[in-house]
């Protein structure tokens, strides 16, 4: 095994988090790769696991803390994700083999170099994707929550201060007579671009009756405005978008709302 820098070579395959056999993938578009661009001089660093025969069997992705999509904080880096492939399609299972171990603590490593005084990552309370207690088993504690997502984190020295989830603010605005559907996109995920895209498909569908607001939620300002930086709304209501709602879901779920104009 082998801990290499994201070369222009694995681009098309880190833009699709590894999964370029899948076809629902592409449903996302281009977006990450267009987050990418804007990125690749602000500090984003992408790290590679190659297995026995150079095939890129894991990731890890990492900003800025300031920088980042969802938390706050000072000289801390921030995991944005860390992915071992595990699906018997495609490349195969590279999982139980210390590739994610072995990702974190390069990771760290670099940013230890950059001059960072801590690590931070999201994870999830509930043994899903990003598992929290995984973080922990490699010295990370809590620093605060948000529902499921537990903020976590690994000091580097003593004057490193704790980072915090940056809190949901803001509902958005909806037009009088339609079915309002608003999505916000920051653009580092695919899981997320896709169900951007879907909502987009779907809102399309019902014509004049529905309007379909996008949210560019790049920049910090945003994120702070918002208190998110990739959401799912069908009037003031937020959808579930972990994992990804299908299309079929969003399109039953303004079509619901559609469906209550209808009767007023």
């Amino acid at each position: 095994m082998e801990i290499v820098d994201l070369k222009d070579e694995h681009k098309p395959l880190y833009f699709v988090c590894l999964e370029d056999w899948s076809e629902e993938i592409r449903e996302a578009g281009d977006h990450k790769a267009r987050w990418y661009e804007k990125m690749k001089d602000r500090g984003l660093r992408v790290k590679l696991a190659l297995g026995d025969k150079d095939e890129v069997g894991g990731m890890i992705q990492y900003v800025p803390i300031e920088l980042s999509p969802g938390a706050e904080g000072r000289d801390l880096y921030f995991v944005l994700c860390i992915w071992v492939h595990g699906h018997k399609k495609g490349r195969g299972n590279f999982q139980k083999r210390g590739m994610g171990r072995a990702l974190l603590q390069a990771a760290e490593e670099d940013a230890k170099e950059r001059g960072a005084k801590g690590m931070a990552a999201w994870g999830m309370a509930i043994p899903v994707f990003m598992r929290a207690s995984w973080f922990k088993r490699h010295g990370y504690k809590p620093a605060d929550k948000m529902g499921m997502q537990v903020l976590l984190w690994k000091p580097f020295n003593n004057d490193a201060k704790p980072p915090r989830w940056i809190k949901p603010r803001k509902t958005p605005e909806t037009t009088p007579g339609k079915v309002t559907v608003t999505a916000l996109l920051h653009g580092w995920c695919p899981a997320m671009n896709m169900t951007f895209e879907r909502a987009r498909r779907a809102a399309s569908e019902f014509g004049d009756r529905v309007v379909f607001n996008s949210v560019d939620a790049f920049d910090r300002e945003t994120i702070f405005e918002w208190g998110l930086s990739d959401a799912l709304f069908v009037n003031e209501k937020q959808v579930r978008t972990g994992p990804p709602p299908s299309y079929e879901k969003i399109k039953k779920k303004i079509a619901k709302r559609v469906k209550r104009l209808g009767r007023g």
